[in-house]
């Protein structure tokens, strides 16, 4: 499986953004947290870490990725297998947080609406959400470089996607349709340690196979796909610094009150 095989370079590039997000949940006293889109459970952990004595509990629509939270997360945490665009938990929360999680809902004004559910009145949400694909050097390096060497369809904007939210008004008139209220948006803007810190060939490698396009790339031929990894290794070499690739990103940091 792509995610869990992926999890823990891709867990330590992305652990930046832990922190704007946690600092955006307004996290003072003992709260009842849960995380959409949990994956393999870092931001759970690291919600947890920052308020203790608070119940964090993490969904996740993968059983693999459930398992794997489960496995990190020790007694921490609790994870459960969930759709959360449907799924209604037994007891509302004071604190809904996702990084990178609330882009790939089929039906996203269903979805939030549902969602407003989860939070009692007053409670907050946090949501980290990539900014404009151009903004976030990874993704479109790999597009780039795939798109080079075969024909890739130009993404859809109103499909589920990474940077389906890169506009962020988009994202908060759909909250405020659901019933949230100051409903806001803040940019975020740093660099990414590529898969935690790879070598350039290492981290081309790992950003191809995580991409959309790794599949798309998996069904051409041998000539095209060593010609998108030189690609991306040059690309990655380029962005070498102090021995890791870096390379910048820009995030959304949504916040809204139920």
């Amino acid at each position: 499986m792509k995610w869990r095989d992926q999890l823990d370079p891709m867990e330590a590039m992305l652990a930046p953004i832990n922190a704007p997000l946690i600092a955006a949940l307004d996290l003072a006293g003992h709260l009842r947290i849960a995380e959409i889109g949990a994956g393999g459970g870092a931001t759970t952990r690291a919600i947890a870490a920052a308020t203790p004595g608070s119940t964090i509990e993490g969904f996740d629509i993968s059983p693999d990725l459930v398992e794997a939270a489960k496995a990190r997360a020790g007694s921490i945490a609790r994870f459960t297998l969930a759709d959360v665009a449907s799924f209604r938990p037994a007891e509302k929360f004071d604190r809904l947080a996702s990084r990178f999680g609330v882009m790939f809902f089929e039906a996203p004004e269903l979805a939030f609406a549902n969602l407003h559910h989860w939070l009692r009145p007053g409670g907050k949400l946090a949501f980290a959400v990539w900014g404009p694909g151009k903004e976030v050097a990874f993704m479109a390096s790999v597009r780039d470089a795939v798109a080079a060497v075969i024909d890739l369809p130009q993404p859809d904007p109103d499909a589920p996607g990474p940077c389906r939210y890169g506009d962020p008004s988009r994202l908060i008139a759909l909250l405020d349709a659901a019933g949230f209220r100051d409903c806001a948006a803040k940019t975020w803007r740093g660099d990414l340690q590529v898969g935690g810190g790879m070598t350039p060939d290492a981290a081309a490698e790992f950003l191809l196979a995580s991409s959309s396009a790794a599949g798309p790339l998996a069904d051409a031929g041998a000539r095209e796909q060593a010609e998108a990894h030189d690609r991306m290794t040059a690309v990655c070499a380029a962005n070498l610094r102090d021995g890791a690739v870096w390379m910048p990103a820009r995030v959304e940091i949504i916040t809204a009150t139920a």
